[in-house]
This record gives C-alpha cells, structure tokens and sequence, in this order.
C-alpha cells in the first residue's frame, strides 16, 4: 500500500534528577557532598532511508517514546544517559509541526539526519554545589523535561521528470513502455491513483528517474479529484513531460486547463521546462490536429504512439537534453543564515500577566527553564528560587502591576501568596 502522508507524535525523555547525598564512610567523617549528576534523556531523530519507500508504517497516528535518564547516586554515581530513538522514514520525506505547519527539515538523501525532540539534559548533583562558603549544600537540579511534538511527514518522490496531464491521456502506457514500471493501464478515468516510479536506460547509457502521476482536473489545487496527490509529487521534478490527448475535443483548452492548475498551486512548477507531447496519434486526424496545436501555441509538440512506438525515442532523448541544463527547485527555501543580530537587545527572561482578579502567571522560556532545574524539594532549593526570582525582579514587576498582599502567583505548577 502506498501512503504519503501521516501524523506522529514524538516524546524526548526527560534527563534525571541530580542527587542530594554525603559520604558516609568510616575514615571520611567529614566526606562532604557526594549526589551525582542525572542522565540526559533520549533524543528522537528522524532518518531519511532507502529501507522504505512508504509511510505505510505510520499510517495510524503513532507515538515514539524516549526513555529518561537515570537519576544521580550516592558517591558521585552519574546516572545513565537514555538511549536515543531513530526513526527510518523515506528519502523525499518532508515534516512539518502539525499545530502551525512549520516547515521543519527535508530529508532528501539518504542517510539525512534532524533532531526532532532533544532529550532534556541532566540536572547536577549537590557535588557541583559545594563551594567555599557550602560546603555541605543540600540543593540539587532537576532533569530538564523533553520535548513533545505532533508532526506532519509527507512523501514528495525524488524523480528527475514528471509526466502530467488529464486522466486517460495515456500517462501509465507511456511509462510502462519506456521504463520498468508496472503501472496499471485501463480506459477509464483515473486508473491511476498513486505515482508510478521507474527508470528510463537511453540507447547512449544514459538514464533519468520518470514519474508517472495521478490524471488533472481542473480545480485540483484546491485538492479536487487526485489534485493534491498529483501536485505534491511534481515539486522535485526538473522537468514535465505535457502529455495531451489528440483525440480529445479541444487539445488546446486542456494545455491551458493544466497549465493553470500548476500556476495557482504554486512552488515554481510552471516554471519548469516542459515537452508537449501529443499521444493516439494513431487515431483519425491526428496530424491535423497536431499541427494546429503547433500553430496555436507556437511551440513544438511531439506526437506519439503506444500501438505503434511512433515518436516515444524522440521524446525521451529531448527530456535527456533538457535535463542537463534544468535546474533543482527547493521544495522550501533555508532560512538566511546570515541574519544580523542586535547585540545590545536585552532578552526578557520573564513575563507576567494577569489571568483574573487576585491570580498572576509568571511565564517566559527562561524563566521557566530554571525552575524546571531546581529541586524545590528541600529548604534550600526553595530558597534558591525565591532569591533567583527576587534577582530577576519578578517582585517589582509584581507590584507595578498592582499586586496586594495575599494575591496568588503561579509560576508552572508552583503557587505562593504575594507579600510587600
């Protein structure tokens, strides 16, 4: 079965705990502090790889789960770092965030690799506390959580040329006959209802990588018909091969028809170099037809024949020759990496807002992040939070914003009462 799309969820482990321990030991009476750090959670990595060639696999919403490190022990014991998960997608695969439909990464080669979820990192144990002052602290960091993502992936094929154009044109004939794909061929619309890969090998040793794509309609860049599943397809293509029925009604309107649907969908598809090709020319006033086509739209159009092989050589060799000079399209453009930063801005380390009468949330990624480190379990951890908020000015902007005495403020899931 072949799937080309599908939602997962991926989960980082969470890194462990520091350990708050002292040595205990016979001739060490005075050992000092001795908790070891905690382990760095599981990493989730996506993986562009050959061993598949469908997302059949996640074709029901799955979740990869990454274990969490192990906490510190006693003795400067470091706890274990869990072990990272890889995730083996096809090559050509592209992921999005579900929530936005952020662009994240393009796994194009295989053996392409992107940090999807990194495991949060380990909290310190009271060892690294100890200092002229401490020398015997009872603080220790908490592991930092992982992360959490629902993610799109979706399957654009990596090949070289593109054959596009309406259902019943001839498309899967065609690529059954120059290449060894094994598409399905029958005289009713959209036989086709997945792309068909295959290889062309040219009399001079030459090849290229030929698609043959669900048939257009009009209106299929807003996902009419198979639109979307033909569109997505063709993004990678260096070149289209424009395939026309010369038998239809009016040849001409149906170029149009097409031609329309790849500019309104966008992402430089009409601006790839194309062969127009003129397939049944075996039928009835087909060389007039075709001529008059030429004449219409000033341009060469190649007439072909599955029954009698007319004109196919001619046309595989003219893609050959465009192809040497045709350019890639991105499917998504990098970000500039030259981007200029204004070193003098001050990074808000926290924000507060007032969710209703007598409740205030502190929020922010810093803010947030050194609570999640320290271990509010102990007199000293706590203390070491008020003093890090005090140092960070929460209580001054708690009464500019006209905070009275006995008001709650909620910092995640940690909650105090307001004091002047």
């Amino acid at each position: 079965m072949f799937i080309d799309r599908a939602i997962i969820e991926v989960r980082s482990g969470k890194g462990g705990d520091g350990a708050i321990a002292f040595l205990h030991e016979k001739y060490r009476p005075m050992g000092g502090p001795a908790g070891g750090n905690g382990g760095k959670g599981g990493s989730i990595f996506l993986r562009a790889s050959n061993s598949t060639t469908t997302l059949v696999n996640f074709r029901h919403s799955k979740t990869f789960i990454a274990k969490d490190g192990e906490k510190g022990g006693i003795k400067m014991q470091y706890g274990r770092n869990a072990e990272d998960i890889y995730i083996d997608l096809p090559i050509g695969t592209v992921v999005f965030l579900e929530e936005n439909h952020t662009f994240l990464c393009d796994l194009n080669e295989e053996g392409k690799t992107f940090l999807i979820a990194k495991g949060g990192r380990g909290g310190r144990g009271n060892a690294c506390f100890k200092n002229s002052r401490n020398k015997a602290p009872k603080i220790a960091e908490n592991g930092l959580p992982g992360e959490r993502k629902r993610i799109i992936l979706e399957l654009k094929l990596l090949a070289d040329v593109g054959i596009i154009g309406f259902p019943s044109v001839g498309k899967s004939t065609f690529i059954s006959l120059v290449s060894n794909a094994k598409a399905e061929v029958a005289d009713y619309p959209f036989t086709t209802i997945v792309p068909n890969l295959g290889v062309v090998y040219l009399d001079d040793n030459s090849s290229f990588v030929l698609a043959d794509m669900p048939g257009l309609m009009e209106g299929a860049h807003l996902g009419k018909g198979l639109g979307l599943t033909f569109l997505r397809h063709i993004e990678r293509t260096k070149v289209l091969i424009h395939m026309i029925d010369i038998s239809s009604i009016d040849p001409y309107q149906n170029y149009l028809a097409i031609r329309h649907e790849l500019e309104s969908y966008g992402m430089n598809l009409i601006d790839r170099p194309e062969v127009i090709v003129a397939s049944k020319m075996d039928e009835e006033n087909s060389k007039e037809k075709l001529l008059e086509l030429e004449k219409k739209l000033g341009k060469k159009v190649y007439g072909i024949s599955a029954y009698t092989n007319e004109g196919i050589k001619e046309v595989l060799y003219k893609v050959k020759d465009l192809l040497k000079d045709a350019k890639e399209f991105p499917i998504y453009k990098e970000e500039d990496k030259n981007v200029i930063y204004n070193l003098d801005k001050e990074e808000t380390i926290f924000n507060i807002r007032k969710e209703k009468e007598h409740l205030f949330i502190i929020y922010g990624e810093r803010v947030e992040r050194t609570y999640d480190l320290i271990n509010i379990s102990t007199d000293e951890g706590m203390m070491r939070l008020i003093t890090y908020l005090n140092k960070i000015g929460v209580d001054q902007k708690l009464k500019e914003m006209g905070a009275k005495d006995g008001d709650i403020v909620k910092l995640k899931e940690f909650e105090f009462e307001y004091f002047e």
